[in-house]
């Protein structure tokens, strides 16, 4: 059996024999959508997140495997790698325990301790370690040679050695992490020269803050970080140094005497100068990372909730990006998000052009027969969703408020550059917002992820980790929806399991050079796109009115001559068998499971029978905010308010109300009950209803309720 499996089934609590096969699959290359969609029968039916999991922890074992071979190389070519000592490094799969045992091998820069060893000190070290000499200090003369001028440097050298010993030794170093684990305090300070200074206003909370390490939420120890990179705080991590000097001395120091006290002094010694500095730095730089895997885990979970917003459709929309001083940037879109027609309108002062505005935009409504509007929520976003409701239109046009976090990203961005290379960034910014409305999900994905604003602290955190985490939760929403293959662009479909820029670009030219694809097997003419990525791909590839209807369903080309059987014993056609409940309520599937395909493949298949290519997104719901508030100076203590959900963290929720500040929920503010998890009880963009707390005017924060509401 697979030792990776082994030691990872162990980890997660899963079935080895599942884990050992999803390793296989991995290795082969396949994605973790395509394995959680179509290969449950090989893995015991993993959902998405356990077969990340597992993809982390088997790169993680590999690494320290790696880590494991280099260590035993370098021992070894010291000439002191003993059997003993080599199985203990085979067999150790935790990173700090390894580099524990690798410590006092590890090439280092001239310590003191090295310099007295090579001045002929460590016997002299180790009679004082064995604690039997009544008279070290004259046992200390016979090592009086060369550089030891006398005898008291002979004992401050033997006493650097034991200091070094101690801050190495593995014992010492897990009695230290066990009392930091219970016992360590996280602290920081204001630099009093950065006190007063208006940066140094939002870290106040921090000013004079301390709390034990085990208890700091994500978001406070982020916060701190922040402070500490800014130069605003002093940030440390301390125990109680006596109590660990109390304890270590226990290991080393046997009864009482002379060589005991030196012990005891090289023991505090090794403590306060090499063994608390870096088991500190151990402390912060893992505390860190678990922050940052909250904060990742928050901002991953935000963009998942984002990309899978509820769409329009296929319609008609009118974008515009509202502005003052500047205008309107309006801009008329046809159902696939091509771009018609723009202009720049002027309704608001100080131009206030209000009535040719109005019977521009009417114009525009009745030429291009748009169906919907979508209007950006930032500045004037509240006035120009009132001009829009005033407008009299010959038919019904819905109108929605959009996100426009990032779209100034995408409009400037080279995708957008290479989409409108004749328009400036006004139009594109409008266009983005237009085509947010139709399907959030294919505009979001041109955007880096940390720049859509539903993040915590995401500069904070580990870059290439939170990359790796938001690539993975594109990919898994891209798939999750599946992807019309006429009509996607070159990002979306670099998301599609086995695809990337490569093959995404090859798709879009080939669909160019030849028209619009009438079916999945015609991928496999696509220039580079061989038989691994066809069957990666294929499943979450939509053709809607192919020829065969499930090309425009999750059912996987490998499983369309299950379908086809089906259809045959039911005497009919697979078009009958996806109109005809009657038909497929006859079917018993378990008449089909094989070597290859099992009961849950099965099940799926029948579920996509009953609505191939469904949307598994929710459908999109109209929003106003109160007409009489449109600042934060109109609110009052008590006022109950429409809002929607613009950012969930673990300390709460923030709400846009509509006055250009979100309000913040605190978790405990969220429900009548208590409430671990903010997702368990809202969702990103949900519409609530909202009571104002408290008002602070000078730090423009809003705090709000939803208990009783």
């Amino acid at each position: 059996m697979n030792i990776y499996a082994h030691l990872i089934a162990q980890q997660l609590n899963l079935a080895e024999q599942g884990v050992e096969n999803t390793i296989d699959l991995l290795d082969m290359g396949c994605t973790i959508p395509f394995i959680a969609r179509y290969r449950k029968e090989r893995t015991g039916n993993l959902n998405e997140v356990q077969i990340a999991q597992i993809s982390e922890s088997y790169d993680k074992l590999k690494e320290i495997a790696k880590r494991k071979d280099t260590i035993v190389k370098t021992i070894s070519e010291q000439g002191k790698l003993t059997d003993e000592l080599k199985k203990r490094i085979e067999e150790c799969w935790d990173s700090n325990t390894l580099e524990d045992l690798y410590l006092p091998f590890k090439p280092k820069r001239r310590t003191r301790a090295q310099v007295a060893r090579e001045q002929g000190l460590e016997p002299l070290a180790t009679l004082l370690l064995l604690q039997r000499e009544q008279q070290p200090l004259m046992a200390a003369g016979r090592f009086v040679k060369g550089d030891v001028k006398d005898a008291e440097s002979a004992i401050k050298g033997a006493q650097d050695i034991i200091a070094e010993m101690v801050s190495e030794d593995e014992r010492s170093r897990n009695l230290l992490r066990s009392f930091y684990r219970k016992n360590a305090v996280i602290s920081s300070k204001v630099v009093k020269a950065k006190a007063d200074s208006e940066e140094a206003a939002k870290f106040s909370d921090y000013f004079d803050f301390s709390e034990p390490l085990r208890r700091c939420s994500s978001h406070r120890m982020l916060a701190m970080r922040r402070g500490q990179n800014e130069g605003i705080l002093r940030v440390s991590i301390t125990t109680d140094d006596e109590a660990c000097i109390e304890r270590l001395t226990r290991n080393y120091v046997r009864g009482r005497g002379a060589c005991c006290d030196l012990v005891e002094e090289a023991v505090a010694d090794g403590y306060k100068r090499l063994l608390q500095p870096s088991i500190e730095t151990e402390f912060a730089a893992l505390s860190k990372e678990k922050a940052d895997e909250e904060a990742i885990q928050v901002f991953t979970e935000n963009l998942r909730q984002l990309l899978l917003a509820a769409p329009l459709g296929q319609k008609r929309v009118m974008g515009i990006d509202p502005g003052f001083r500047t205008g309107c940037k309006v801009v008329c879109l046809d159902a696939q998000g091509n771009l018609l027609h723009h202009e720049a309108i002027f309704p608001h002062p100080p131009v206030n052009h209000r009535m040719q505005a109005k019977l521009h935009v009417e114009q525009m409504i009745e030429d291009y027969a748009i169906e919907a509007i979508a209007i950006g929520n930032g500045t004037a976003s509240r006035e120009t969703t009132r001009f829009v409701k005033d407008l009299d239109t010959k038919h019904s046009v819905q109108t929605f408020v959009v996100s426009e976090d990032g779209a100034s990203v995408y409009s400037a961005s080279k995708t957008a550059r290479e989409e409108f290379p004749d328009e400036d960034v006004t139009v594109r910014g409008a266009v983005s917002i237009g085509r947010r409305l139709m399907d959030p999900l294919a505009e979001l994905v041109k955007i880096d992820p940390k720049s859509i604003g539903v993040g915590q602290y995401q500069h904070d955190v580990d870059q290439a980790k939170l990359k790796k985490s938001l690539d993975l939760t594109v990919e898994s929403c891209v798939n999750a929806v599946g992807v019309d293959l006429n009509t996607a662009s070159q990002h979306l479909l670099t998301y599609v399991s086995g695809l990337g820029p490569t093959l995404a670009r090859n798709i879009v030219e080939y669909r160019k050079e030849n028209g619009a694809f009438t079916s999945r097997a015609q991928l496999k003419k696509v220039p580079r796109l061989g038989p691994a990525a066809y069957e990666q791909c294929a499943g979450f590839l939509r053709i809607p009115g192919a020829k065969n209807p499930l090309d425009n369903s999750a059912v996987h080309p490998e499983s369309y001559g299950i379908v086809a059987q089906m259809a045959k014993d039911c005497g009919c056609t697979v078009e009958d068998l996806i109109s005809d409940k009657q038909k497929r309520s006859g079917i018993d599937i378990r008449r089909y499971v094989s070597d290859t395909i099992g009961i849950p493949t099965l099940t799926d298949i029948m579920k996509e029978l009953e609505k191939p290519g469904r949307d598994p997104r929710q459908q999109i719901e109209e929003f106003e905010f109160d007409p009489n508030v449109t600042s934060i100076d109109d609110l009052v203590e008590g006022m109950i308010l429409p809002g929607i959900i613009t950012n969930i963290t673990n300390f709460g929720v923030f709400v846009d109300i509509g006055v250009h500040q979100d309000g913040l929920v605190h978790i405990s503010q969220l429900a009548d009950k208590f409430v671990k998890d903010p997702n368990d009880v809202v969702h990103l963009h949900q519409h609530v209803m909202v009571k104002v707390k408290e008002i602070d005017f000078r730090r423009n924060r809003i705090s709000l309720t939803m208990k009783g509401l």
